[in-house]
């Protein structure tokens, strides 16, 4: 189980559609990770919206009727839905299973998902969208008549039936590494999460932050997993690239900049004194794998990187989609490391 913490909450992330061959083996698998995300401890977990995958509103649907308690954590892209509606989905799924969701607000997607809507607006445009978004979606869930004529909405007395209930009111996420992205979190009272650099060159990470984990009892048994899940893609590379060349996302930006060793090339190496190598990976986000950094070694060793997080301010853990329940539970004593009081020193 993942610790208890008054300061640490995390969520996993749901499969993704695209991903199975038919909705039957998808379902199955969304209610298998939602069950094993909750039996870990964890706080909810991350549904995906994209122009490719299924509708997340539907998927959240699915996580509550397969679960008891966890929250699903529905991503919200503005040009999908008018906030009136998403506040209705909101309020109706509060009604009528008793049961809160979570939401990550954001502004970008990508960038040929957002052409083919007929959306060319610019990175900080977004981020002043989602803001005002993000306004009338909480206005209405806290039961506010809203009138308000902005840039991109104009609503008029408007009112949420049914009213949700605030003992069910969501947790807000806004998802961004930039200026603009941490401007419109702190002005809509919501946690900003942000792709990690290494922790050495992190200063201030107060909010969540998303990254994927393997961690295992000793450094060759994780690199020889995180080989064997996310094998070198010539394919993948080719599509980082491209996404590369036409992103304006910062954090994109950021992570490309470096550049990563396959696993095998990575297992084998000490430092003078016998430490593991650096657990900070980007492999997989090279290879198209995933978008997330990911951490990599024994418990103890992915434990004082996330315990440097947790010192940054970090509080709130988005994982990777987890590969079975067991990964779940290897990624739990990584912060069950992480949080002992050994693990803030020493700093390699």
């Amino acid at each position: 189980m993942f610790p208890d913490r008054p300061r640490l909450r995390v969520y996993s992330t749901c499969p993704q559609s695209k991903d199975y061959l038919d909705g039957t083996r998808y379902l199955r698998a969304v209610r298998d990770v939602a069950r094993w995300s909750e039996s870990a401890g964890c706080a909810g977990i991350l549904v995906y919206t994209d122009n490719g995958i299924c509708d997340p509103w539907l998927v959240a649907e699915t996580v509550i009727a397969a679960t008891e308690r966890i929250a699903p954590l529905v991503a919200v892209q503005p040009v999908y839905m008018h906030p009136y509606s998403a506040a209705k989905m909101v309020s109706s799924l509060a009604w009528m299973h008793g049961r809160a969701v979570a939401l990550n607000l954001l502004a970008g997607g990508f960038r040929n998902d957002l052409l083919a809507l007929g959306d060319d607006t610019p990175h900080d445009l977004r981020y002043e969208r989602t803001r005002e978004y993000g306004e009338i979606l909480l206005a209405l869930l806290r039961g506010e008549t809203v009138t308000h004529e902005g840039r991109w909405w104009t609503v008029r007395n408007l009112r949420l039936v049914p009213p949700l209930d605030p003992d069910l009111f969501p947790e807000v996420l806004v998802s961004g590494s930039s200026p603009s992205g941490l401007t419109t979190a702190e002005a809509l009272g919501a946690t900003p999460v942000r792709y990690p650099q290494p922790p050495d060159e992190e200063s201030d990470l107060r909010g969540g932050v998303r990254i994927g984990v393997i961690a295992r009892a000793s450094a060759e048994e994780a690199w020889k997993v995180a080989g064997e899940r996310f094998p070198a893609n010539r394919k993948g590379q080719l599509l980082h690239q491209l996404a590369m060349r036409v992103s304006d996302s910062h954090w994109h930006t950021q992570l490309s900049q470096r550049h990563h060793d396959a696993p095998a090339e990575i297992a084998g190496r000490r430092g003078p004194d016998g430490a593991e190598p650096s657990p900070y990976w980007l492999w997989p986000f090279q290879n198209y794998h995933t978008f997330c950094p990911y951490l990599v070694g024994s418990y103890e060793r992915v434990g004082r990187e996330l315990a440097r997080y947790l010192e940054q301010g970090a509080s709130l853990f988005i994982l990777d989609i987890p590969a079975s329940a067991e990964e779940l539970e290897h990624t739990a004593r990584a912060f069950e490391y992480a949080t002992l009081p050994s693990a803030r020193t020493p700093r390699e």
